[in-house]
């Protein structure tokens, strides 16, 4: 067979992708016979509320939606979008010009990153970042400024960019509720990071795929609640993690319409849209956002309480945190990161993500995914700090 041609050399250059070798992993394990908790992904385990499951049905019926969708959006989602803005933030936005249906928020974040970042141009990024942020710009042969973004509260330092980096940056990409950390931003942070983006001529790209799951009376704001965010910043919802809904990969994004504008046209060049039945379950689930959200919110909290109460149990000095659907713990003393990650694996049956997966300023700590019942969530927390107190040698 002759050789094939050489991919570019943006994808072959690419950082190895940590959750490779955590797959290879699993697979070793999977071959020598050992069962195992995967608590590594972030997928939910729950089901999909049934009223958007007979929303999907009602749509796949439809013969008038079995050709392609519109590019932008189904009116029907435009128009839940636009009232889910309202109804949750008190954001007015016109359906028509500030919202574009995504397949997933993620897909829209690299589409908006290679939409604005291109050979020349920098993406600034949080050091402890969901992958897609540092991997999208470079894909597309931009540059990534990481940003120090350190514990307890892991907001990226914006006083410290060398004006060098300044002058070629393009967006800033904040995430908050956080994925990994779960880690919240106070509106006084959403104010620098607006004034950040306005002083320096950034898009400020918002991802507020956790926005519905917060604990303890913190409420996320959208960052268009933030005076001045509708002339710099788009932001990206998602059904995944709130409405249990992540095989559908339906969301939304909104905000600056010459950033949507430019969203849209690269998606029109490199796809037909997002399907109808995905539009129409995304439509029924921020129409009803309330009832639908408040179950998916309560279970992780109750996991949430579950695995922090491991915790003290056991003695670790660890605070629950405000938003998202992880733990995000320091590795314990006497082992290294992948150190750890092994030895979870093979002496507890657990699998947790190492920090790195989440950039460098991950190193030092691994993400536990609340994907499963509390109780056994529980259970794999004692054994895991059972674990940490005996080094595997």
């Amino acid at each position: 067979m002759p050789p094939a041609p050489s991919p570019t050399a943006s994808l072959s250059q690419l950082p190895p992708y940590v959750f490779a070798e955590l797959d290879r992993l699993k697979a070793d394990a999977r071959a020598r016979g050992q069962a195992y908790l995967d608590l590594g992904i972030g997928s939910p385990d729950q089901p999909t509320p049934p009223a958007v499951v007979d929303a999907v049905q009602r749509a796949i019926a439809d013969t008038s939606r079995h050709g392609y969708p519109p590019f932008r959006g189904s009116p029907e989602l435009l128009a839940a979008a636009a009232g889910f803005m309202a109804e949750r933030f008190g954001v007015v936005i016109d359906a028509e010009r500030q919202v574009v249906a995504l397949s997933g928020s993620k897909e829209g974040i690299a589409q908006i990153l290679a939409a604005y970042c291109g050979a020349g141009d920098v993406a600034l990024v949080p050091d402890v970042y969901y992958p897609v942020y540092g991997r999208a710009p470079l894909l597309n042969g931009a540059e990534v400024h990481l940003l120090r973004a350190a514990a307890p509260d892991f907001l990226p330092s914006l006083d410290d960019v060398p004006a060098s980096v300044l002058s070629r940056a393009k967006v800033l990409v904040v995430n908050y509720p956080n994925n990994p950390t779960g880690a919240v931003a106070d509106r006084a942070f959403l104010d620098r990071a607006v004034a950040f983006a306005r002083d320096h001529d950034l898009l400020l790209v918002s991802d507020l795929a956790y926005s519905e799951l917060t604990y303890d009376g913190f409420v996320a704001p959208s960052i268009f609640e933030i005076d001045g965010a509708a002339a710099v910043a788009v932001e990206m919802h998602s059904c995944s993690k709130a409405f249990n809904m992540a095989g559908l990969r339906i969301g939304f994004a909104t905000g600056r319409p010459d950033a949507l504008d430019a969203l849209l046209a690269y998606r029109s060049n490199v796809g037909y849209g997002t399907p109808w039945v995905a539009q129409a379950a995304g439509a029924h689930a921020f129409s009803h956002w309330r009832e639908l959200s408040a179950p998916v919110t309560a279970e992780y909290k109750r996991r949430r309480d579950a695995v922090y109460g491991a915790l003290a149990a056991a003695g670790w000095d660890a605070a629950p945190p405000k938003g998202a659907m992880y733990a995000w713990l320091p590795v314990p003393a006497g082992f290294d990161d992948w150190g750890w990650v092994r030895a979870a694996l093979d002496e507890t049956g657990i699998v947790v993500t190492p920090g790195l997966a989440f950039g460098p300023g991950g190193q030092g700590f691994f993400r536990i995914s609340l994907v499963q019942p509390a109780h056994v969530l529980s259970d794999a927390v004692t054994r895991l700090a059972q674990l940490a107190e005996a080094p595997v040698s």
